[in-house]
């Protein structure tokens, strides 16, 4: 099932394993039927790690949604909370005991944390007087999911927000205990090099935890030589942008969530001879997507401009391979063909849905908004006329265009500015509020609060240096066969993937004075081995980096470092994990808050 997480350098089936194997554990210590009610939250990121087949092998019969009011009816003997460590989930739970009926049917319960016990939660369940009801209450330390054969993801949907915004850094402290878990699998990573403020946070935490854990070496041969901590803030401009690889026009357009996205349905409906009024599907159609379909692991990274050839081709290579059965002649040809039958037609299907999701995003990608929206991204990008209102912007907020679109592009023109000149700041938020209502004022003073929407304090915009120096933006591009990373954004290079191919080679030192202009700290430090685990490198081995983006990542930066990872030259091959895969969208949406009229 998850055979795509081993093709890797790295096999992360030995993680999503490890995982699976405490899972049945607890499951184990509630002996008997089983009832789970999930916190919703927690589904998708668990559908990575065991299905209900895994489930019911140890005797989950029942799964509920954790909602208020009574539990449904279910004859089990054990009822599970799976739920993240939150306050008003620990309300829901104790409404849901409370209306549980003891005298008729006694049954045990027990809650599971996802991913850390919390002390202020089980004091809430003590509060409302249900703690003493639970049999068992454990913790499930799932920090990072496998989501491919390179990717590994926290899925910790306000970690930006946390971090940058509420001063928090829980998830800092699960991003180190992740990575402890992941050295405890695959060996301690030698190298550890970090950019901000995050960075240094999760890499002191780390090697507290290692100096706590002294007596126990790890034996295992390191299979990274190197960990990269890169903050979110560090590179505020990539997640703005739009992307514009395959797999990032079909998040920008209509989210991918733990590997599955929702499509409209007219594209993908079969229409048969001799049924033309047939209604059309009204379910939008679900599709995973990861690399264990070859035709999408092609695809997937490339720029869209690129995706209708390689599609065409297809088509062409298996249309031949039907063509082959009038040619098969003996039994041993036919038998030959038959066998391979089967996957020609996984190939057919998959050809057809990505024929679909590549027509779906081309109506949108060759609409004039788009082309307006993407022209104004490229000026702010390249440095023209960012100290000045856009008359582009100023036209999407008479138009009242979607409040997130605006919020992107002027977070962006800030970015590219280093801040706006406060006349023009003011002018935006004046035109923002009047138009969208007052209650998003807190939204764009946290908008500021983290840096993407901020007065220009000082003359000096250092970005025009930070662009030319590390070339963070390509004149003629080539979309179609890319020799720079510039191509996921069809000109821009992101600067956080520019990091990492600048510290692989020739070294940070050699930008120096551009990493101070950028925000937090640079810092490198080694993690010593044991004697005997030191990698003898084969003549051409590549090295393997992990780069872990603190606050989280796009599409178009995974597909830029797996470019990366294929160049002859490039000698080194990435793992990315983050603390949540984003989108522009996703990630604004993520900061919005709404001010409630007051209930009376």
């Amino acid at each position: 099932m998850a055979s795509h997480l081993s093709y890797g350098r790295v096999n992360l089936n030995i993680l999503r394993e490890a995982a699976r194997k405490e899972l049945r554990e607890f499951l184990d210590k509630c002996a008997g039927s089983k009832a789970i009610v999930w916190d919703e939250y927690l589904t998708g990121p668990f559908g990575l790690i065991a299905q209900y087949s895994l489930l019911k092998e140890h005797e989950v019969e029942k799964m509920f949604t954790l909602k208020p009011g009574r539990l449904p009816v279910a004859d089990v003997k054990n009822i599970i909370f799976f739920v993240r460590p939150r306050l008003e989930l620990m309300d829901i739970i104790a409404e849901n005991v409370v209306s549980e009926d003891r005298q008729r049917s006694p049954r045990d319960l027990h809650i599971l944390f996802v991913p850390r016990r919390s002390l202020l939660c089980e004091q809430r369940l003590k509060e409302r007087g249900v703690l003493a009801s639970f049999i068992n209450i454990d913790e499930y330390i799932l920090d990072l999911i496998p989501y491919d054969g390179d990717l590994l993801s926290m899925e910790s949907e306000s970690a930006f927000r946390e971090c940058y915004l509420e001063n928090d850094q829980t998830s800092l402290y699960h991003t180190a205990k992740g990575l402890m878990t992941l050295q405890a699998l695959y060996g301690t990573i030698p190298q550890i090099f970090g950019k901000g403020e995050s960075a240094r946070h999760v890499a002191n935490m780390m090697l507290r935890m290692k100096r706590e854990f002294a007596g126990s070496q790890n034996q295992i041969l390191p299979v990274f030589d190197t960990l990269l901590l890169l903050d979110r803030n560090v590179d505020l401009l990539t997640p703005l942008a739009t992307q514009l690889t395959y797999e990032g026009l079909i998040d920008e357009i209509y989210g991918i969530t733990n590997g599955y996205v929702k499509l409209p349905p007219e594209k993908f409906s079969q229409k048969k001879q001799g049924e033309g009024g047939k209604d059309l599907p009204t379910e939008p159609k679900k599709l995973q997507l990861n690399s264990a379909e070859e035709l999408y692991a092609e695809i997937r990274d490339k720029n869209f401009n690129a995706v209708g050839a390689v599609l065409s081709k297809k088509a062409k290579i298996i249309s031949a391979a039907f063509e082959e059965r009038h040619n098969a002649k003996t039994v041993g040809e036919i038998k030959q063909f038959v066998s391979q039958l089967p996957h020609m037609q996984a190939a057919r299907s998959s050809l057809a849905n990505h024929t679909s999701i590549a027509e779906l995003i081309k109506d949108i990608t060759t609409s004039e908004a788009f082309f307006d929206n993407l022209t104004v991204e490229q000026e702010f990008m390249t440095g023209v006329d960012t100290d000045k209102v856009n008359s582009y912007i100023e036209d999407c907020i008479a138009q009242k265009d979607p409040l997130i679109k605006i919020l992107r592009l002027v977070c962006m023109q800030s970015v590219c500015n280093n801040g706006l000149k406060q006349k023009v700041l003011d002018h935006y938020k004046r035109e923002i509020l009047q138009t969208y209502g007052y209650e998003h004022i807190l939204t764009l003073s946290n908008l500021e609060k983290t840096g993407l929407l901020k007065p220009q304090i000082g003359t000096r915009n250092n970005y025009p240096t930070i662009r030319k120096t590390l070339k963070l933006w390509m004149e003629d591009v080539n979309e179609q066969n890319p020799n720079d990373i510039s191509y996921v954004y069809s000109g821009f290079a992101p600067l956080s993937v520019r990091l990492a191919q600048l510290l692989a080679r020739p070294g940070w030192r050699s930008i120096e004075e551009v990493l101070k202009m950028l925000p937090g700290p640079h810092f490198e430090e080694r993690q010593q081995l044991p004697s005997g685990l030191h990698k003898k490198r084969q003549q051409g081995e590549n090295r393997t980096t992990l780069v872990f983006f603190l606050g989280g990542v796009t599409y178009a930066e995974i597909a830029a470092l797996r470019f990366l990872s294929q160049m002859e030259e490039g000698g080194t091959e990435y793992v990315i994990a983050t603390t949540k895969l984003i989108n522009g969208t996703s990630w604004i949406k993520s900061l919005m808050d709404k001010l409630e009229a007051p209930p009376f």
